[in-house]
């Protein structure tokens, strides 16, 4: 069939099939990508610095006049690594096309081509060398996670250069913390310049057995090194409050939510009514196991407050302690109190429980709403200084430790229980404080889905368990029971008395 194709088309279809030939499939579609940014987040293996050597000599032995800046953080190290192996690639797979390349420890690293392109190599701490690049058409910055984030800027902003090609920086790098401008600035949110890439070792073909042997050892000698430094997973650089092996783990298993979406309702000022949950991939709500009838679930819910962007709220299971809803996003109070109204509503009128260290509000606004199965806590009243019930869960030097306690037993005893990924990641980067030993997230990480957990697990005693009755058989209804009644319509009286059996006085 080949033969039969015109010599343009042959020609390409060759040129395909040799770039598969030394290509990893996961790295093929990249070869025709256009962002402004590729990152490339791998494990080490994975052959994510080869195909960038790859896809950059592709590009200046076709593309005339490039001059390409490849980078680390210190320039001794560039000698050893990118220069040698794009040295290696150039005289391997385009020998007719390289031009001249200096010889020597001590020469300077570049390749020109015969097509007027060249390849240059500076360290971020050669000053003097950056300044006398100019014109830059591309940037590649091996081990990305040894720069910072300013040197990263300094460098966007210099490829601006006019070109009739497009231009490009594509990043490198092994992950190591969690909490590093890389995962926040290209993996927590959306920008349309970027592309982002996984990789480890399991995608690479060409990697030699001996070498996947040795990474496959650390499952049993470091399993942590293996899922960070292996697998390409984000670690943690302080000591976990959790079991850290654990949650890598579970973070493996894990499936995706069943669906994803928000709640619309109709809201005439004083009442929510008509609750659907719509589907939508930008959703807030992430359902992992939608409610069973009759069965009993409990809401814990995080304010955000000062250094905190996110209201965060799990559902629990509460027969089994599983997680089986997360609510997370970024809202006015109101909103995010609305969206946890049709949350407990839709999860047969959970329980709720809202921190109220920062605000009342949801609290209040669940209540002028008639929500009718609120977390209440015993506090003392100012003016008469006796107890008195209250609504919502208060944080403080009390509390905090005893309900990072349970979620850490809970979690040890059964890390499937947590079906949510934010949720592992963030009590990955859960660490104690090693001045004063007190469990908190890294800095510049988020703690809302940890201390949402762990008040929906702190909460579940007060939620009284409703078996199924036998045909005919009378209960004594409890308080919660009757104001559920109370608040039904008559067709939803006629259920819940079909649920719970009839009232015994």
């Amino acid at each position: 069939m080949a033969d039969k194709l015109p010599a343009g088309l042959f020609e390409a279809a060759y040129w395909y099939e040799g770039l598969k030939e030394r290509t990893n499939d996961t790295f093929m579609p990249l070869y025709f990508d256009k962002h402004r940014i590729l990152v490339l987040k791998g494990g080490g293996g994975s052959g994510k610095s080869i195909f960038a050597g790859q896809k950059i000599l592709e590009r200046v032995t076709t593309e005339p006049n490039h001059r390409w800046l490849v980078c680390r953080k210190v320039a001794k190290t560039l000698r050893e690594s990118c220069f040698q192996q794009l040295k290696d690639q150039a005289y391997e797979l385009y020998p007719n096309e390289v031009k001249f390349i200096p010889r020597g420890k001590g020469s300077d690293m570049y390749i020109l081509f015969e097509n007027g392109s060249e390849i240059i190599f500076a360290g971020l701490d050669d000053v003097e060398k950056l300044k006398s690049i100019y014109n830059i058409t591309g940037v590649w910055i091996e081990e990305a996670s040894e720069i910072t984030e300013a040197d990263f800027n300094q460098l966007d902003i210099r490829l601006r250069t006019e070109f009739p090609f497009y231009l490009q920086m594509i990043l490198t790098f092994n992950p190591i913390s969690i909490q590093h401008w890389l995962k926040r600035r290209f993996f927590d949110r959306y920008d349309p310049r970027v592309r982002t890439h996984e990789s480890t070792y399991k995608d690479n073909r060409f990697l030699i057995p001996e070498s996947r042997k040795t990474l496959e050892s650390f499952k049993d000698t470091d399993e942590y090194y293996y899922q960070v430094y292996c697998l390409g997973m984000w670690g943690t650089s302080g000591r976990t409050v959790f079991d850290g092996r654990a949650i890598s783990r579970r973070l493996q298993e894990l499936k995706a939510p069943e669906s994803t979406g928000l709640f619309e309702y109709g809201y005439d000022g004083l009442r929510i009514s008509d609750i659907r949950l719509t589907a939508d991939s930008s959703g807030c709500t992430r359902i992992y196991k939608v409610p069973e009838a009759g069965a009993p679930y409990v809401i814990g819910a995080d304010t955000a407050g000062e250094g905190s962007d996110f209201f965060v709220a799990h559902v629990m299971d509460n027969r089994t302690g599983e997680q089986v809803a997360v609510l997370r996003g970024q809202f006015d109070e109101d909103v995010f109190a609305h969206q946890l109204y049709c949350l407990g509503r839709y999860y047969n009128t959970a329980l709720i429980g809202i921190e109220t260290n920062f605000s009342t509000y949801p609290v209040m606004e669940l209540e002028r709403l008639g929500y009718p199965k609120q977390y209440v806590r015993e506090t003392i009243d100012d003016y008469t200084h006796k107890p008195k019930q209250s609504y919502g869960f208060l944080t403080n030097g009390k509390t905090r430790p005893v309900i990072i306690a349970e979620l850490i037993k809970a979690a040890r005893e059964d890390i499937g229980s947590i079906n949510d990924e934010t949720t592992l990641l963030e009590m990955l980067s859960f660490v104690r404080n090693p001045e004063n030993l007190r469990p908190e997230a890294e800095p510049g990480a988020h703690d809302d889905c940890v201390m949402a957990l762990a008040i929906t697990q702190h909460i579940r005693p007060q939620q009284e368990y409703i078996s199924e009755p036998s045909e005919g058989q009378g209960r004594k209804w409890t308080k919660s029971m009757w104001e559920d009644y109370e608040n039904a319509s008559n067709a939803e009286r006629e259920m819940l008395i079909k649920k719970w059996g009839r009232p015994m006085r």
